[in-house]
């Protein structure tokens, strides 16, 4: 969000411009490039003091009439200010589809644009006008001191609407402010996916805390009953602080959200030539570990097998891709079948040659006016600021140990003056992962987490290629802490599985435990985070995630070691430890706290204080404990958990449990990668 000040501008002979100017400024959302400290890198990536901008303008009710092309900054196009190097990427070059466009009085249309020079971030002030005209206004991207940090959509099973928003606004400013109405804005048409309506959609409001007073340092949830179509939407939530009224906005996607556990590239051939994807025996091996999307779009004999008993009827997994033709996946009946449109690979690696910004906009912007989420797979947090806003549903993969990285390990100072070049600090999953959420902001964001994969070197003089299952263990859960949506696998292909079976129990059981807790991951913020230090050490990452009903509380140990021998990080025995965990004012007096695993729910010994809950346990590697607003909160989780157990029993094979089982799917393998 941003404070803008505005100003019209108009020489002596623009008077009827002046009196009537052809936009006005509705409002900026500023959202200020970041970068984790953290990361180390052999080159300097250099300040992180730029900014992806939206401009919210509003066609005037009468004199010129204009369109997105027609729009100046700073008295230059938007591809002009790219090319130029000003700007990473703006979604106004003026040959975009709809750029010629006319905004009809009382609409609106929002601009985006990514700021890429160190003078034209924070703190700029920004002429905008016409061309061709002298009016104008222009605008300081000053960032809001409040925002809606999270906004998140839901709605039926059809996946074609969303009737539900969760939006949490955060306030980091001085004085309190009061929350007012919530209205939402969509396009006029799918053909003018560029302009929206004059018209707002004003939504039912409930409200925590509900007397929607949110003081400094505090966050409130709005639970917001509207009907919404699958496209751009501007979201706007009144304030009101002490005397003055004022409006904050969010822009995103609105999408159904539902916590997708992805394979990744899960379809490759099996010893009869066909895909693995038409065999039951991995099928429901991928069911068993939680999976419910893959990397792919169609497979014969499978994606094509959707009658009652066909297979993709009873495993049906979501699907990554290209999404081309787009009319044949932009359907009622395909959507729900969908994760989302990519197909970029990483761009910011591009294979040794980065591809620019625009570029990854330009690939994207066919999908603009349609229902299809676009995803966009981010691989460097050295840069991956001058990408951020490029997709609705951004993502990053980075991996702590035996694989390619953009990060120097050896330059991480992490045990005492031991450098290694098999790992990297588990930790700075989560720094990442905070890193691309900040910049993402109100739109989720999920990772790619290191799995088995069977295709990696040794680095470093690991013998182990893979993660064991405590590395798997962290990294995931120092992404799940974030706050993320949805989790891919790197990979959880046949060949990989079959490589390392020890791993396949303990992916079963973080999927069983984001199964169990998906509803606050989902419908949840981020609230705090904390690192904290023993005798000069790293010892705990405490993480917290505030939904409606619940918080979810992490305490991620940091307490391990780098093996000299084995080249794996080692864990040690549980030890005791006292967690201060703070809460927003509607959650600090919960009447259950409890700890949560994949083989159920824990009492733990927790005392309420004035601003949360301290929690005393015996505990190590991950943590998980819940702050519930009723007691209904604790049996919810145990039943759920017994649904997914039942469900793991219903598929009648077990390869982590039985051998024989085992050995099936060891047959599905080619006989030269056996």
């Amino acid at each position: 969000m941003v404070t803008v000040l505005i100003a019209m501008l108009a020489s002596p002979t623009s008077v009827a411009h002046a009196a009537e100017p052809p936009f006005t400024v509705v409002g900026v959302i500023v959202t200020p490039h970041v970068r984790a400290s953290t990361m180390r890198y052999r080159r300097d990536p250099g300040m992180a003091d730029g900014a992806l901008v939206r401009v919210i303008l509003r066609a005037g009710p009468q004199g010129r009439a204009w369109s997105r092309k027609d729009v100046r900054f700073y008295g230059r196009t938007g591809k002009e200010l790219v090319d130029s190097g000003v700007w990473a990427w703006c979604d106004f070059p003026g040959d975009e589809i709809g750029a010629s466009e006319p905004v009809l009085p009382g609409e609106l249309t929002v601009l985006t644009f990514n700021t890429r020079a160190s003078d034209h971030g924070i703190g700029t002030t920004v002429p905008i006008a016409l061309d061709g005209t002298d009016s104008a206004a222009t605008i300081t991207l000053i960032p809001d001191d409040v925002c809606i940090a999270a906004a998140t959509f839901f709605g039926p099973e059809s996946a074609v609407r969303v009737d539900e928003a969760v939006i949490h606004v955060v306030n980091n400013g001085r004085s309190a402010v009061r929350i007012g109405d919530v209205r939402f804005r969509q396009p006029v048409a799918r053909n003018r996916f560029g302009t929206l309506g004059s018209a707002t959609i004003r939504a039912r409001v409930r409200t925590l805390p509900s007397h929607r007073n949110v003081a400094p340092g505090e966050t409130a949830i709005l639970l917001a009953d509207a009907p919404l179509d699958l496209t751009h939407t501007l979201v706007e939530v009144d304030l009101r602080q002490g005397r003055h009224a004022r409006t904050i906005y969010g822009y995103l996607r609105a999408r159904p959200e539902s916590f997708d556990i992805s394979g990744g590239w899960v379809s490759s051939p099996a010893s009869d030539g066909r895909s693995t994807l038409t065999h039951e025996e991995f099928l429901k091996t991928l069911a068993g570990l939680h999976v419910n999307t893959a990397h792919y779009t169609e497979v014969e004999g499978y994606s094509d097998r959707t009658e009652p008993d066909g297979l993709y009827a009873r495993y049906p997994l979501k699907r990554f891709g290209h999404m081309q033709p787009v009319e044949r996946y932009d359907r009622d009946d395909m959507l729900p079948r969908i994760h989302g449109v990519e197909f970029l690979g990483e761009p910011q690696y591009g294979g040794g040659k980065p591809v620019p910004p625009q570029e990854v906009w330009r690939q994207l912007h066919p999908y603009a006016p349609t229902r299809l989420p676009t995803t966009v797979t981010h691989s460097e947090e050295a840069v991956w600021r001058f990408y951020a806003g490029l997709s609705d549903y951004p993502h990053y993969d980075a991996y702590r140990v035996n694989a390619p990285a953009a990060d120097a390990w050896r330059m991480y100072d992490r045990w005492h003056g031991q450098r290694i070049g098999w790992g990297a600090p588990l930790e700075t999953i989560g720094d990442m992962c905070r890193s691309l959420r900040d910049m993402s902001r109100p739109a989720p964001t999920a990772y790619w987490s290191q799995g088995p994969h069977h295709g990696w070197s040794s680095y470093g003089g690991r013998k182990r290629t893979s993660p064991t299952c405590d590395e798997i263990r962290l990294q995931a859960y120092h992404a799940l802490a974030s706050r993320i949506t949805s989790l891919y696998w790197f990979n959880l292909s046949l060949k990989s599985l079959l490589a390392y079976p020890d791993t396949m129990a303990e992916l079963r059981r973080i999927g069983r435990e984001i199964r169990m807790l998906e509803r606050v991951y989902l419908r949840g913020s981020a609230f705090r985070y904390a690192q904290v230090m023993e005798d000069g050490t790293p010892s705990w990452d405490l993480a917290s995630i505030v939904a409606p009903e619940a918080a979810a509380m992490f305490a991620l140990d940091l307490r391990y070691r780098p093996d000299p021998d084995e080249k794996v990080f080692v864990f040690g025995p549980p030890r005791k430890a006292t967690f201060a965990f703070a809460l927003p004012a509607f959650l600090r007096n919960p009447t259950d706290v409890f700890r949560v695993d994949a083989d159920g729910v824990h009492d733990v010994s927790f005392r309420r204080t004035r601003t949360g809950v301290t929690i005393s346990d015996r505990t190590h590697k991950v943590a998980v404990y819940i702050a519930a607003q009723t007691p209904d909160i604790r049996q919810d989780i145990l039943k759920r958990r017994l649904e997914l157990i039942q469900r793991e029993r219903d598929l009648g094979f077990d390869p982590v449990g039985n051998p024989s089982d085992l050995e099936a799917l060891r047959r599905l393998l080619p006989r030269q990668a056996r």
